[in-house]
């Protein structure tokens, strides 16, 4: 199973700090946004990952990530995403690098308390489509949300303006390789992006969809207050860890 981390974009809601770097480039308390979605996938066993970068910064990962050593890894991989065709467009990049293999795919301004090592083994013994993880937030209208019939998700609406459950979709999808002739079928959304919810439906209409709710915390960092949010959750992980007793 190969690791895909999408970070490009120009991060505007950040914006000015962003005029001068890539958004997966700013610090999360004490390392770079990026270390964190390639910490995931490292921890969950992947070691062939490839980073999705664009904007004028692309070549600042190189820099700083090299060949992907410092995480234990023999190489890392990078491709460009030219201007902001959305999520969906982004992963379109990568089915060169997927070799026909099931992929697991994190948004490079998404932290996660807890691994998801054993959602990624539940994956691997799926025999065919995909599968998410939901988490219950306060504001699911930032995000995609499913809609629930008992344990099925029968739907995902993106960013609705009247959320039809707690739950948002956060940015962690597996999927089989038929991902790549789902995004050639994705026409541009009202906001002139490639939605990743739209790949999703697809595969809840086939009815290979499966989900897990995850265990605890999780944030993405692309505003100014989820971007402080997640620095005040990974400062209080590390000095629970290090049993300093000290608080964010």
């Amino acid at each position: 199973m190969k690791g895909i981390i999408l970070a490009g974009g120009l991060g505007t809601r950040l914006y000015p700090l962003t005029k001068i770097t890539n958004k997966h480039l700013l610090p999360i308390y004490d390392k770079p946004m990026i270390y964190y979605p390639l910490q995931t996938l490292v921890e969950a066993g992947i070691e062939d990952i490839m980073i999705v970068t664009g904007g004028n910064h692309a070549g600042d990962f190189l820099k700083l990530l090299g060949n992907g050593k410092d995480f234990g890894l023999k190489d890392l991989n990078y491709t460009y995403q030219e201007g902001e065709g959305g999520i969906a467009a982004a992963l379109a990049l990568t089915e060169h690098f997927s070799d026909s293999e099931k992929v697991v795919v994190i948004l490079g301004d998404n932290i996660l308390e807890k691994s998801i090592k054993e959602e990624v083994k539940a994956f691997a013994k799926q025999a065919k489509g995909a599968r998410i993880l939901l988490k219950k937030v306060s504001d699911p209208e930032r995000f995609g949300v499913p809609a629930l019939e008992g344990k099925k998700v029968v739907r995902i609406e993106e960013k609705p303006k009247e959320p039809q459950s707690p739950y948002a979709v956060i940015g962690v999808y597996m999927y089989d390789p038929s991902v790549y002739e789902i995004t050639r079928t994705l026409k541009p959304s009202g906001r002139g992006e490639l939605e990743i919810s739209d790949v999703n439906n697809a595969y809840i209409q086939q009815g290979t969809m499966t989900w897990n709710s995850i265990e605890g915390w999780w944030t993405d960092a692309g505003t100014f207050e989820s971007l402080f949010r997640a620095s005040q959750l990974v400062a209080e992980k590390k000095f629970q860890v290090l049993g300093s007793g000290l608080r964010v």
